[in-house]
């Protein structure tokens, strides 16, 4: 098991921090929401290549990673980095302990929510994911996190169907943030839009896939997002929205 999970990171390496990784695209995209010198959260940090990126454009960065093999790659990669911090945890709606469902195979996908786990079960494209490890996980909050280490110009949130609890753990706006979608489980993103407007006023555009590059010219309602998302094909799978705080 320990070989297949190895093997499960070394795959994720290779395609977020090999040769044909869209590192340009990525730091014009992020560009345009960090400064050098901001604050910046990343929940879901897998093996840092968005680490890398905001460090690239000069923002402090508190990594959370919960899954044991890719903390010690972040730690690896990233860990004599003064700017940089690891922290072991998960972040959901409230502090506490739960169980992580790791797919050894595919890192990437291993999440915090079973009805992710459900949904996955026999959806197009998704025949061949197991679910094959269960840890406990330590859960710490956004607001948690900002009273550690202050209020951050961006959250990035990619956890796999779990990025609705995380946003119930954050109650102050935020001036951008980006959560991750699929369209097996549309639910959660429109959980999302749900919170952040209980939040603030916020606009929305998204980036398909690995894209790195934002799709709409102007900036949109999450009315407007949850209808085109609603009707996004199977298949487009997964992508990421930003949000900005109006004005944007």
């Amino acid at each position: 098991m320990v070989s297949q999970a190895l093997q499960g990171v070394i795959r994720s390496l290779r395609i977020y921090l090999g040769p044909d990784a869209p590192r340009d695209a990525m730091d014009n995209l992020y560009r345009r929401f960090i400064e050098p010198g901001g604050l910046v959260f990343d929940v879901g940090a897998h093996v840092g290549d968005r680490v890398s990126s905001f460090r690239r454009l000069g923002a402090r960065v508190i990594a959370v990673e919960p899954q044991p093999l890719l903390f010690s790659a972040l730690h690896h990669l990233h860990g004599r980095d003064p700017l940089v911090e690891i922290v072991d945890r998960a972040v959901g709606a409230d502090a506490g302990i739960r169980e992580l469902f790791v797919n050894t195979a595919n890192p990437t996908v291993s999440t915090l929510s079973e009805d992710f786990v459900h949904q996955a079960e026999g959806a197009r494209g998704w025949e061949d994911q197991i679910w094959d490890v269960h840890i406990p996980i330590e859960i710490v909050t956004l607001d948690g996190l900002i009273a550690r280490y202050g209020v951050p110009d961006f959250i990035k949130i990619d956890v796999e169907g779990y990025e609705a609890a995380v946003l119930r753990g954050l109650s102050q706006p935020v001036k951008a943030l980006s959560f991750e979608f699929t369209t097996i489980a549309r639910d959660v993103a429109m959980s999302c839009f749900d919170r952040l407007s209980a939040l603030a006023d916020y606009r929305y555009n998204w980036a398909l896939g690995e894209s790195q590059t934002l799709t709409f010219d102007r900036w949109i309602s999450d009315a407007e997002m949850a209808d085109l998302l609603s009707n996004l094909p199977h298949d487009a799978n997964s992508g990421d929205v930003y949000a900005m705080l109006a004005p944007y």
